[in-house]
């Protein structure tokens, strides 16, 4: 949980530092892809990753009958061939052989990545050797939700018989393939993850930018514009069939050449001129590196014969999985168009305008801000919501009326096995901030979502992304993500790229806010102290155990076990000035006249009088109390301290308290009017291990 909890602040760190980037990426699993080499090289080992070891577990259940399982072994490249080699005279879509792995969308987007001859580098870090300080680990990088990650791998491979299971290259020797593969399928938690998904999401994972999905039975009369300026652009295409029954390996073969449900690679557009007049062609790989469409344009089709002289170059007779078709049969034969770019310009056709980027993650947490669409304003409210100010800018009067502004919103599950991932219908809407809410700092209310958004997603997708292109003028707006059905929960990246000068904020801010104090307490004597206390005058963990049981529910009905003795440990570390291990009668004064402070806010915010708190009841009581959490903040005392339920106890809702205001003081005391705190080894751990 620690782990997890230092994971996030380092990753938010990072974002805010500008980490994460193509150049400085983030470690995957926290595995230093330098010092795990420099350390094999010294020991003269060779590289296992425990992480991602060579088991059963990384090739995963389904991919394989438990029969082939149990023949599967685990090859380095050198005990397969005499001179492995990573790349043998450059990458090409060709050099792609896919195996009993039901992951053509992965080989599709591959397939694109290879044209990209700067982006392919950055992905598979081509100065990798089987040679030079060669100690049996690689590493590849990857765009995941927001940041350029670092995944290490170890180059054992599984194998039967002494052959690769999974992709290989048509060149026996050359194992680029087989490790980018192995690379990805521990990014999605094993090699049977792989097994059916959307070309879109490797494409975004290559390239980290901007993605558009078009349904081709609806592509405008812009689509050529739009293929063409990718096709001339660090741009990634994809493209699938649709039928069949998605991920399954023998999908049917229709007679035009073309197999059902299925992932291409769109690596090439051109005009011909046939018979004096132009046609527009569309070039399609197979990831199969066979199986090709045989009706017009195809390798042998006759039409070619009626081409000018110059355009017969483009006709190649090779059954290799490549083939053109012409734009009229591409929009019927196939679904949907994905492309991912590294420039916004291409989809809008804007050839001048430079956008800037801001990334913001969030969550949507069961019970605090997974609200659902606006259907329900009470609860879409509650959704994290982001400002944002366009500025007045100087623009090209010809891009006058292009859009200037392009959200997008990413959804990411947290678990980490790709098919035990949920994808959820999410979306965004916008609103324009009147003038006289322009200084608002905290959350807009439900009252607010009464007006009409003047943007929007078009409709809520069970995708990973949506995106949407807009024209606004200069101003305060809000945007507002969400899913459709509110307590649906998952992380998400928005990410806006704006034309003009940007101001994005997330309005729930971040952290807390302490606006009044608890109550000060009085110098008195307290009563119930001499009952309870030891002959020394002191209360131990046990002893307040049974003072608070016995004397804090009268006239309640208790629907819990009461104060633990766990519980009871650590109120005493938090309320012991002294550090003896247990409370004088003045530090037990001061947490019972708390406690019993708290007990009052507790009973008075249970509406619903459960005898428990609601993530709602909570964020009330929290006010009352004086403490302003941002969403950011419930979010993570919501998983710390409600029940199986979902609701949080008066117990637990004295020690939430109790800690933030101990640590808040801790703080503002450590940090001496500051912002930050530097503290050594020893002092962290006296701070944290008993607190």
């Amino acid at each position: 949980m620690i782990h997890d909890a230092c994971s996030r602040i380092l990753s938010e760190r990072n974002l805010r530092e500008g980490r994460g980037s193509p150049s400085d990426p983030e470690r995957f699993l926290d595995q230093d892809f330098q010092r795990l080499k420099q350390s094999c090289l010294k020991q003269r080992l060779r590289f296992t990753d425990n992480l991602f070891p060579p088991e059963m577990k990384s090739i995963g259940l389904g991919s394989l009958t438990r029969e082939d399982l149990q023949r599967v072994v685990w090859r380095r490249p050198h005990e397969l061939v005499s001179n492995p080699v990573y790349i043998v005279e450059g990458t090409s879509r060709f050099d792609l052989i896919q195996g009993v792995l039901g992951n053509c969308w992965f080989l599709a987007s591959v397939g694109a990545l290879t044209f990209q001859k700067d982006i392919m580098a950055l992905v598979i870090q081509d100065k990798q050797t089987f040679s030079v300080d060669y100690a049996g680990i690689f590493h590849f990088r990857f765009w995941r939700f927001g940041s350029w990650v670092d995944v290490v791998i170890d180059d054992k491979l599984p194998t039967i018989d002494n052959h690769l299971i999974f992709v290989q290259s048509r060149q026996m020797n050359e194992f680029w393939p087989a490790l980018l593969e192995k690379a990805y399928a521990k990014v999605c938690g094993s090699y049977a993850d792989m097994d059916a998904g959307n070309i879109s999401d490797a494409l975004m994972d290559f390239t980290g930018g901007p993605h558009m999905s078009i349904k081709l039975s609806e592509a405008s009369e812009k689509l050529w514009d739009v293929i063409r300026r990718a096709g001339q652009s660090q741009s990634l295409m994809g493209c699938g069939t649709s039928g069949g029954s998605s991920g399954v390996m023998q999908n049917k073969v229709l007679a035009n050449g073309l197999v059902e449900k299925h992932a291409y690679t769109v690596t090439g557009v051109t005009e011909v001129v046939c018979r004096g007049r132009p046609v527009k062609l569309v070039r399609i790989f197979n990831p199969w590196g066979h199986g090709e469409w045989n009706r017009d344009w195809s390798d042998r089709s006759p039409l070619w014969e009626l081409v000018r002289p110059e355009d017969q170059k483009y006709n190649v007779v090779l059954d290799n999985g490549e083939f053109w078709m012409s734009m009229e049969d591409f929009c019927k034969n196939f679904s949907d168009l994905d492309i991912c770019c590294t420039d916004v310009n291409v989809l809008i056709g804007s050839a001048s305008s430079s956008w800037k980027t801001e990334v913001h993650k969030g969550q949507w947490l069961i019970g605090t801000t997974a609200g659902g669409c606006s259907n329900n304003i009470e609860s879409f409210s509650k959704n994290p919501q982001f400002r944002v100010t366009l500025k007045e800018t100087v623009e090209d009067p010809i891009e006058a009326k292009c859009p200037n502004l392009l959200v997008s919103l990413v959804q990411k599950s947290d678990k980490r096995n790709r098919h035990l991932a949920t994808n959820f219908h999410i979306g965004f809407n916008i609103y324009q901030v009147p003038p006289n809410l322009k200084d608002q700092q905290d959350k807009f209310p439900s009252s607010f979502f009464k007006i009409n958004p003047i943007g929007k997603s078009k409709s809520f997708l069970n995708a990973r992304e949506v995106m949407e292109f807009f024209r606004l003028k200069a101003g305060d707006y809000l945007i507002v993500p969400s899913t459709f059905n509110p307590n649906e929960a998952s992380s998400f990246i928005l990410n806006v790229y704006s034309k003009t000068e940007t101001i994005i904020q997330d309005s729930s801010g971040y952290g807390m806010t302490r606006k009044k104090m608890i109550s000060r307490d009085s110098d008195e004597t307290f009563q119930l102290f001499l009952q309870y206390a030891d002959k020394f005058g002191e209360i131990d963990a046990e002893r307040l155990q049974k003072l608070l049981n016995e004397n804090l529910y009268p006239g309640r009905t208790r629907n819990t076990g009461g104060f633990s003795l766990d519980l009871c440990r650590s109120l005493v570390a938090l309320m012991d000035l002294s550090v003896t291990g247990s409370l004088s009668e003045f530090e037990c004064l001061r947490l019972w006249k708390r406690a019993v402070l708290l007990k009052d806010i507790f009973y008075d915010m249970d509406v619903s009088e459960t005898g428990s708190l609601s993530l709602n009841e909570l964020r009330n009581a929290l006010q009352v109390t004086g403490f302003v959490l941002s969403d950011s903040m419930l979010n993570l005392m919501a998983l710390r301290y409600r029940d199986s339920s979902g609701e949080i106890s008066l117990e637990n809702f004295v020690m939430l308290i109790l800690r933030m205001d101990c640590m808040a003081k801790t703080f503002k005391r450590l940090a001496a009017g500051g912002t930050d705190v530097e503290l050594g080894e020893n002092e962290w751990m006296h701070l944290t291990m008993y607190s």
